[in-house]
């Protein structure tokens, strides 16, 4: 009975879809604004990274205590973005991700402000809320004018300017940082935050199709217990991508013994794998259950043994990183449409819910590898705590939800 009422509900979907998107003309400038707005918070997340040395000086406080500002982010996406994506439920989507990306623009404009560490950590927390609930909203957007049953390509959509953003906007905004001040490479966040403010209010559509759903509805998303199990596995396996890229320069300077000049080289080789596995990950995941997270979690695993075995070889050591890179961001899509599946009325919820493990594991990720470095093991040890952390996320999902058949998809109303 409830997969009958779904196969209706999926068949009024499409034929509202059908009647929208003939109205609406192109997909493609409401795709390119949401990228836009990706690549504006993921410039924010990662440039944040490349100028904690100046910031730490500018403000007088330690690197360590410095990572607070950091870490503040991080728990925004995973505290804020959630409960900001339940409060608003009944919002359209597109007024809420015309709020998100104004309250995206007050948490960096007054991060370049912050005149001490405490207020900085709280401004980062506010611009780490947005994070989450965009990427979830903008998903089920771009669900819509993809159409039904491509939801894992609309993820990895929205997904491609945060993969664009380690590429270009993370140099970039390191760049700025160093040779203008940290506050200016925040201004200049603001600045793309505005450009695409301006490109989501010219090319969100107008609809109805896009109004909220319950607060009960997503609540309900919350109580059962594969949605977990399913949060867990992303938060374990993906690990492992944070348990290189957070070492990357050491890996160059200590692993291989090489110029810290490569660092940028190695980060934007990392990033172009990022980009070429989210893209084909989008498309594997709309047409297999578990394929894309299986050959995913699979060959990060092999890539990660060759990592430990012969890292310290640069003709090994930047393909390893490129392919590390495409293997986490090939399963990431289907971790999405998996979530989703498993919670159909809460679509939004879900995409807020795979942002915030994707912050778990980089907390897990970067606490492994500075585990095993303090225990004397080499810098290239890190690789072996993204190992097991990606093993016991795959053995989770085969144990459990692989075994759980997805309902198919539909685009929400």
């Amino acid at each position: 009975m409830h997969h009958q009422a779904f196969e209706r509900q999926c068949a009024a979907e499409e034929h509202r879809h059908r009647a929208g998107t003939s109205r609406m003309g192109s997909p493609k400038p409401t795709l390119f604004a949401l990228a836009l707005g990706t690549f504006a918070i993921g410039t924010g997340e990662f440039g944040s990274n490349g100028i904690i040395q100046l910031f730490s000086a500018d403000l007088d406080v330690s690197i360590p205590v410095a990572t607070y500002a950091i870490t503040a982010y991080a728990f925004g996406v995973m505290i804020g973005s959630p409960a900001i994506t339940l409060l608003a439920a009944r919002v359209n989507r597109r007024t809420l991700l015309l709020g998100l990306i104004l309250l995206f623009l007050i948490g960096n404009g007054l991060s370049a402000l912050a005149p001490n560490l405490e207020l900085l950590v709280v401004f980062r927390f506010v611009a780490g809320c947005v994070q989450g609930a965009f990427f979830g909203a903008g998903a089920v957007v771009a669900g819509y004018v993809y159409g039904p049953g491509r939801g894992g390509k609309a993820f990895a959509t929205v997904m491609g300017g945060l993969t664009v953003a380690t590429i270009v906007g993370s140099p970039l905004g390191t760049f700025i940082g160093q040779n203008a001040g940290w506050r200016v490479m925040y201004w200049t966040v603001v600045a793309i935050g505005l450009a695409a403010g301006a490109a989501l209010v010219a090319w969100l559509p107008r609809t109805d199709d896009l109004r909220g759903g319950s607060i009960a509805g997503e609540l309900g998303a919350l109580r059962r217990f594969n949605v977990w199990l399913m949060v867990t596995v992303a938060a374990l396996g993906i690990s492992s991508i944070f348990a290189v890229y957070t070492f990357i320069g050491p890996f160059i300077t200590d692993g291989a013994g090489r110029d810290a000049s490569l660092i940028p080289i190695a980060l934007a080789v990392f990033g172009l794998g990022m980009a070429a596995g989210n893209h084909l990950g989008g498309r594997v995941a709309d047409r297999h259950e578990n394929r894309g997270l299986l050959y995913g979690y699979g060959g990060v695993l092999v890539l990660l043994v060759l990592l430990g075995v012969a890292g310290s070889d640069l003709a090994v050591l930047f393909p390893c990183l490129f392919g590390v890179g495409a293997t986490m961001m090939y399963a990431i899509p289907t971790i999405q449409v998996r979530l989703t599946s498993l919670a159909p009325d809460a679509p939004a919820l879900m995409g807020a819910l795979n942002l915030a493990a994707l912050n778990l594991a980089n907390s897990l990720g970067a606490i492994g590898g500075a585990v095993v470095i303090d225990a004397g093991w080499g810098t290239l040890s890190t690789v072996w705590a993204g190992f097991a952390l990606t093993a016991a996320g795959l053995l989770l999902y085969v144990v459990t939800i692989a075994r759980t058949r997805a309902a198919p998809v539909a685009v929400p109303a």
